[in-house]
């Protein structure tokens, strides 16, 4: 994981991903067949499949394992989106084994 945005799956949240990412390079950026990420992801860039965003679906199985606010139908949720990202920062700070650098 590289990077998280919180929001409604909308193009301004795409939008807010895409220049978080803006530091990295990218040769292919593989989507769904979601209307916004066509006027996000250059043409260039863009394949579009949902064969090949397995890592993705993973990822999203990983946020409901560990995070219960990311499971459907619960009582644990949250109520500010900060809280939200944090959660999945810290996540991602311990699946990519730079937890220590938090402490």
């Amino acid at each position: 994981m590289l990077d998280a945005v919180v929001g409604a799956r909308d193009e301004q949240t795409g939008a807010r991903l895409f220049a978080s990412l803006a530091r990295h390079s990218f040769q292919l950026v593989c989507t769904d067949f979601y209307r916004p990420y066509r006027a996000l992801v250059p043409i260039h860039l863009h394949y579009r499949s949902k064969a090949e965003t397995t890592s993705v679906e993973s990822c999203n199985s990983l946020l409901r394992h560990y995070l219960a606010r990311f499971r459907r139908r619960t009582k644990c949720y949250s109520k500010c989106k900060r809280m939200l990202l944090q959660a999945v920062l810290l996540l991602r700070a311990k699946k990519n084994g730079t937890i220590a650098m938090l402490l």
